[in-house]
């Protein structure tokens, strides 16, 4: 998805990167598991403060159309909640997370048996 701003335009730039990436997701065109772009590489792509960027962003994820999984980035969580919760926000991080060790090890070459083992020594309790 090609986010941009319409410098003309009657919104806030915050509000068409809201707006874009909203209708990214109804369309289809933003699957779940899909990793925006970081905050600092979308406001040098557009030209913006990275304030205005993380604005959008923070409104994004507080509606939850996104998670951000702290290093992992900001993904479309798998469903979008209808009405976010406790439960269901840590549902859908949970399912974003578990897209991202899937699509990692996919490209990584490594099957779902190792896949799982690493998920499994992720499991265990640190000492």
């Amino acid at each position: 998805m090609n986010i941009t701003i319409s410098p003309g335009a009657s919104s806030a730039p915050y509000e068409q990167i809201h707006d874009q990436v909203v209708d990214g997701i109804r369309a289809g065109a933003l699957l779940p598991g899909t990793r925006l772009p970081t905050v600092r590489q979308l406001a040098a792509d557009l030209g913006l403060a990275t304030n205005t960027v993380a604005k959008a962003y923070r409104r994004l994820e507080t509606e939850g159309h996104v998670v951000t999984l702290g290093r992992n980035g900001t993904v479309v969580p798998s469903p979008p909640p209808e009405a976010a919760s406790d439960r269901s926000t840590t549902t859908d991080e949970i399912n974003a997370a578990a897209i991202l060790l899937a699509r990692a090890a996919q490209r990584a070459g490594v099957g779902l048996p190792p896949a799982i083992a690493a998920l499994r020594r992720a499991w265990q309790p640190q000492h």
